[in-house]
């Protein structure tokens, strides 16, 4: 249910549903503007809000306040996820960083496999024959490629989700789901510690670069240059162990 549907529906619920939506607004331009500092320049903000309220729309529409949620605890999941959903419809990523993802993960599985270590920034480097100044930009894109979560770490441009059976699937399906979810887990945990910390900061903690920079002693640059590796990292790992 999308648009006017969705609105007329709300509507119909009078006052109370009106109360809802203006207390739930401020919480979509926070939440947009939140998601926005994660994503590349080409996303505008108005279209996050306006998958946002689509979101907050439904949320209204479903919304019982004999389950003992406040709203906005019912609300912000579903305004996230109207604003992730446009973002994967969209596919704000440009081919040109989806390729050099592609090769920063095929280079650290490469160097990875010919040393049995953890690929360091130096050796990355030399495998992709450019220049160190060179990695780091890209990496300073890869960083904005998309947010991590199974949506984003899938190889070959292929998110994990898409991959993953439907929850609702058969007993099979559904340990298939479990032993994915458990490969991407085990692939996090593997690691360097640092871009594991940045991760967990990034996401878990919600903490900008430059708050990382501070707990890291490094400078905001190189905190997303470690981001972006990470990213790199977890996809090329992910590859393997998903083989």
């Amino acid at each position: 249910m999308k648009g006017l549907a969705l609105y007329a529906s709300v509507g119909a619920r009078g006052d109370a549903a009106d109360d809802l939506l203006a207390q739930g607004a401020p919480l979509v331009k926070r939440i947009a503007y939140h998601l926005l500092a994660r994503l590349p320049a080409s996303v505008q903000v108005d279209d996050l809000i306006q998958s946002g309220m689509l979101g907050l729309l439904d949320a209204a529409r479903r919304y019982d306040p004999d389950q003992g949620a406040a709203f906005a605890t019912f609300a912000e999941p579903r305004i996230r996820g109207a604003m992730l959903d446009e973002m994967r419809q969209g596919d704000w990523t440009p081919r040109s960083v989806h390729r050099k993802a592609r090769q920063v993960s095929a280079a650290i599985q490469a160097v990875e496999a010919a040393t049995g270590r953890e690929a360091r920034d130096r050796d990355i480097a030399g495998q992709l024959g450019v220049p160190l100044p060179e990695y780091h930009a890209m990496l300073a894109d890869l960083r904005g490629q998309q947010l991590l979560s199974l949506d984003e770490v899938g190889p070959d441009d292929e998110s994990v989700a898409d991959r993953l059976p439907a929850p609702d699937g058969d007993p099979a399906a559904l340990a298939q789901r479990s032993h994915l979810r458990a490969q991407l887990a085990g692939a996090i945990d593997r690691l360097p510690e640092r871009e594991r910390l940045v991760l967990s900061l990034y996401y878990d903690e919600e903490l900008h670069l430059k708050e990382i920079g501070a707990v890291l002693g490094v400078s905001e640059s190189r905190v997303s240059q470690l981001h972006g590796q990470a990213l790199a990292r977890l996809r090329a790992r992910f590859a393997d162990s998903a083989d």
